[in-house]
């Protein structure tokens, strides 16, 4: 069929392990060029980027490994929306915890859920990619994930040298400007 058909446990552990190296490659080195693809704080934001970067790269990887078995076509915008998609995974299974339970006092629970997330997270866009590669997408679809992508691009890069000046969770109107 010359789909190529990437087991998803591999894959969504090689996400946690570019994840990982995106999340200290900064804080390890200092060198500015990282910065708009690694973590430099542990904002949401920051962590929201290490994520698209992470599965972009995997997927760019896995890419060059399988060139010569992939049919083109919805490979790269499979891709492309699983790595729109998985920051949003990240951040909405993230916020499970403290939805449930409230605030998680413990650093070592933490750093685990932390993990779990990640690798759910990288699950879940495998699973994305490979339905959404099976599907005929039309010109309409191809140009949103296009679109998509080139503005979470311009997001994750622009707000990494300035962040914005809104919080997602404070209420506007209790800001003193």
């Amino acid at each position: 069929m010359g789909v190529v058909r990437v087991k998803i446990l591999p894959k969504a552990i090689f996400f946690l392990g570019v994840f990982s190296v995106l999340h200290f490659g900064y804080e390890l080195t200092n060198w500015t060029i990282l910065i708009p693809f690694c973590g430099t704080d542990e904002s949401v934001f920051e962590h929201l980027k290490m994520g698209f970067w992470a599965y972009f790269i995997v997927s760019a990887i896995e890419y060059f490994i399988s060139k010569r078995k992939i049919q083109i076509g919805n490979f790269w915008f499979s891709r492309i929306l699983s790595a729109v998609f998985v920051p949003w995974f990240i951040v909405v299974i993230w916020y499970i915890v403290p939805a449930i339970i409230g605030h998680v006092e413990s650093l070592i629970v933490e750093l685990i859920w932390a993990f779990v997330v990640t690798f759910i997270s990288g699950i879940m866009g495998c699973i994305l990619e490979r339905s959404v590669q099976q599907i005929p997408l039309n010109k309409g679809l191809g140009t949103l994930i296009i679109v998509m992508f080139v503005f979470s691009v311009i997001f994750y890069t622009r707000f990494s040298f300035s962040k914005p000046w809104v919080d997602l969770f404070i209420n506007p109107m209790d800001i003193n400007i």
